[in-house]
């Protein structure tokens, strides 16, 4: 399968990312990529590989740019020749770490949505205490959104559950203000009508406090709340690990203490390092389009290429199309 890659985009391209593109190829030997890029920054850090193609682009899409005007107005950026590849294609599924707008304009408009969706899902994979995570949607896609788009979500969430986290029967909450059936506001109750009919295993709502002791494996929600929640999980995670540090770090006897327990802080920094889940899937596409985190290293850029190739491998995208077919039909 080809998959092609944003050289360009995010806060470490293009060395982080070439450097995951490399691991890539190593660890998968039934994977070609097509990189897109400005030759002369890559080819510094380029070695000959025979499943390894470079197509140099002039323009870059930054993280200040318009989205929708960006798409429109740098036809010949990294990310928008790599949407391309993908529409036309030339490639399965795609990558980037860059500006998250407009690779899900790109996404929107260039490789296409599915017909059965009537807005595509920003869906990453969050750490859990036990260390296996659960999948979260939307997650900044879309502002506002209607009941019927909360159950095309579970769907497409308990689909890539199964069939990229291997999750058998992957339970799908709501988050909810309350667990109680008739908690929440008037897009919450309505969609929890229709969950409750979903072809999916539907386990009600769930409280964001819970998220992360692996309460469900898919967690549904409009992107305006998700985003939210997404940001204080990191801005949480981020915070309890300074002050750690800082406690650790006043006193030769604190000092030491840190010396004897250093592995077991590391196996919790572990635990809760996104760079292991891959990237936030654009759900509802007609092929996989994976968005890196900005700050990805090259771990964070191997696993979403491994998440892209599962996907291809698995054909989600498919199985999500005839899975809301099938729904659409016996409604």
């Amino acid at each position: 399968m080809k998959i092609s890659i944003d050289a360009m985009g995010g806060d470490n391209a293009p060395h982080e990312i070439v450097k995951g593109v490399y691991e890539a190829l190593q660890a998968f030997d039934d994977i070609e990529i097509q990189l897109y890029g400005n030759e002369q920054q890559l080819n510094p850090l380029l070695k000959v590989h025979d499943r390894l193609k470079v197509i140099h682009t002039e323009e870059v899409i930054e993280g200040t740019d318009e989205p929708v005007r960006a798409i429109r107005r740098k036809k010949n950026s990294s990310l928008v020749k790599m949407a391309e590849s993908v529409k036309n294609g030339e490639s399965d599924a795609c990558v980037s770490a860059g500006n998250t707008g407009a690779l899900m304009a790109a996404g929107l408009f260039v490789v296409g949505r599915i017909d059965q969706v009537d807005r595509p899902a920003l869906a990453p994979t969050l750490p859990t205490l036990d260390g296996k995570g659960f999948v979260m949607l939307d997650l900044g896609a879309n502002s506002d959104a209607k009941p019927e788009h909360l159950e095309q979500f579970a769907v497409m969430g308990s689909v890539y559950a199964e069939k990229v986290r291997g999750i058998a029967n992957p339970r799908v909450g709501l988050l909810n203000i309350g667990t109680e059936d008739i908690k929440g506001n008037d897009l919450t109750k309505a969609a929890f009508e229709l969950l409750k009919n979903a072809p999916i295993n539907f386990i009600g709502n769930v409280e964001s406090r819970d998220l992360l002791s692996g309460v469900a494996d898919v967690v549904v929600t409009d992107g305006f709340t998700g985003n939210m929640v997404l940001k204080t999980i990191e801005g949480t995670a981020s915070s309890i690990f300074t002050l750690l540090k800082e406690a650790f770090n006043t006193s030769t006897k604190t000092k030491l203490s840190a010396l004897l327990v250093k592995d077991q802080l590391r196996g919790l920094k572990n635990k809760l390092d996104y760079t292991e889940y891959g990237g936030a899937g654009l759900f509802g596409l007609k092929a996989p389009v994976i968005k890196a985190h900005g700050s990805s290293n090259a771990n964070a850029i191997f696993h979403a290429i491994r998440q892209a190739r599962t996907m291809v491998e698995y054909d989600v995208c498919g199985i999500i199309h005839s899975t809301l077919r099938k729904e659409l039909s016996n409604d």
